[in-house]
């Protein structure tokens, strides 16, 4: 059993994981002194994103409407999303796997990256998660959503504030690696875990 709240804590994940990957570029990159450095698009990026806005949009339409507002979308909310997404997963999924040869070097580091950071992340939230006193399914759900990738709204947002990104290493670390990762090994594991814990 798990509480619908964690779909809300996703969609409240992306706009702060925009904010921080376009600080850590400036912060990190080689022209890091760059004086030219401005809050504002960064802010507008995070937050007024065409896939944000829809993500945020929908959880105050949903909020408004309630259950009838549910009921009157499900066609199209569970019936054909489900379909939409995986052919869009499956799509993405694609292009991130044409470009694994352009990693060179970086490939092996990148795969230990997208392997070991996910379970990291679980771990704390699997801590954080039972210091709160989560139930067993949002445990899990938590810690899912610390260790993935955003799939979706962020690399459509990174593409246009860093458009110095090398796409081929953000989408193939997040569907290349660790989006299969997680299904084959990630959630299993976790789960273990969170029972373990729980005994």
């Amino acid at each position: 059993p798990f509480g619908g709240h964690m779909v809300a804590a996703m969609a409240l994940m992306e706009s702060p994981a925009i904010v921080i990957g376009v600080m850590m570029v400036r912060r990190f990159s080689q022209n890091g002194t760059d004086t030219k450095f401005s809050w504002k698009p960064i802010v507008e990026e995070a937050f007024l994103n065409g896939s944000v806005v829809l993500i945020l949009g929908s959880l105050v339409i949903g909020i408004l409407t309630g259950e009838a507002g549910a009921k009157a979308l499900k066609p199209f909310s569970e019936d054909i999303f489900k379909g939409m997404l995986s052919f869009f997963l499956l799509d993405m999924g694609l292009v991130a796997a044409k470009r694994l040869g352009d990693l060179g070097s970086a490939r092996w580091f990148l795969v230990g990256f997208g392997t070991v950071i996910p379970v990291l992340n679980a771990l704390i939230a699997i801590f954080l998660a039972r210091l709160i006193g989560m139930s067993e399914g949002d445990s899990l759900l938590f810690a899912i959503l610390c260790a993935s990738a955003s799939y979706i709204a962020v690399p459509a947002a990174m593409r246009l504030a860093v458009p110095e990104a090398n796409p081929s290493v953000y989408l193939a670390l997040a569907l290349a690696i660790t989006f299969p990762f997680n299904i084959v090994v990630g959630i299993p594991l976790y789960h273990t875990i969170i029972e373990w814990v729980g005994r």
